[in-house]
């Protein structure tokens, strides 16, 4: 079971001086320790559902650009990228960036994005749900388009790009690996199932995320997917390190559905939450295998 650690909180500590070697020492410890993955949000507020809105924020990429070069092992992404606020093709050519720059480790998280005080606040087109998917689809073939040996236009219903040209390639081969957040029954399981080599699901407990996956199975025969193909990851919400034993016990749970990554949230200081899931967590989870 692969550990990913989701930066989701620049409040602690409260010192804005401070939050870039917190971020960077974070994920250096967690590097150390052999945490798979470092992952941020896609947000410029901070979420009113969790904290106040004014609490610090930082740009996703920007900050995956820092944790690459304090970092050289773990995979870096956006969990996940809001599709509304950046151009497909400008997308694509932000995550081949973080892929060079990293040496190969840029992952494309994708999300039909959801949080529309930050929108109209900034000046983002707030459009429909309908439309965020159909967006969602378009930007999904673009990056796809994008990484491949066409360079040609793309034509879609929001998007036309006369060229498609992304020179350097991103050092991932075949590209870098595409994951899809969410587990929207109809549409975002099924775009799982047509583009992504990973799912993200949060963790609603075992029986409703066995049911994602058995949806997301039955979409992945009617596209003649293969099913095992496609990684299934978690986020977790159940908070690490309150009660170890519990959390280990819910992830065996998921283990035992086909999971293969977990993704953690500091609750406190994170160096000081890295620093206690190396040593109170990571061995647990080097154990469900």
């Amino acid at each position: 079971m692969k550990l990913g650690l989701h930066y989701w909180n620049y409040t602690t500590p409260r010192e804005p001086e401070l939050i870039a070697p917190t971020l960077a020492r974070t994920a250096q410890i967690a590097e150390e320790a052999g945490v798979a993955s470092f992952t941020v949000m896609d947000h410029f507020f901070q979420m009113d559902a969790v904290a106040k809105a004014e609490e610090p924020m930082l740009e996703a990429y920007t900050t995956l650009g820092y944790v690459a070069a304090r970092t050289e092992r773990m995979t870096l992404g956006v969990l996940v990228t809001g599709v509304m606020y950046r151009y497909p093709g400008l997308l694509a050519k932000t995550v081949t960036t973080l892929d060079v720059l990293s040496g190969g480790r840029a992952r494309l998280g994708l999300g039909a994005s959801w949080y529309e005080r930050e929108q109209r606040g900034l000046g983002v087109p707030v459009v429909p749900v309908g439309e965020r998917f159909e967006r969602l689809e378009e930007t999904l073939q673009i990056c796809l388009q994008m990484w491949s040996d066409d360079n040609g236009p793309y034509r879609g219903k929001h998007y036309q790009l006369e060229e498609t040209l992304c020179v350097p390639a991103p050092l991932r081969r075949p590209r870098p690996p595409i994951m899809i957040g969410g587990g929207g029954e109809k549409k975002t399981l099924l775009m799982v199932a047509r583009y992504a080599d990973s799912c993200n699901v949060f963790d609603i407990g075992v029986a409703e995320v066995g049911h994602k996956f058995d949806v997301l199975r039955a979409h992945c025969e009617a596209e003649g997917r293969d099913y095992d193909s496609i990684e299934k990851t978690v986020g977790m919400r159940q908070p690490a390190l309150a009660d170890v034993d519990a959390f280990l016990a819910s992830v065996r749970a998921y283990a035992a559905l086909g999971v293969t990554e977990i993704q953690v949230m500091a609750d406190r200081h994170p160096v000081e939450f890295i620093e206690q899931i190396a040593e109170r967590v990571l061995p647990g989870l080097a154990e469900i295998g």
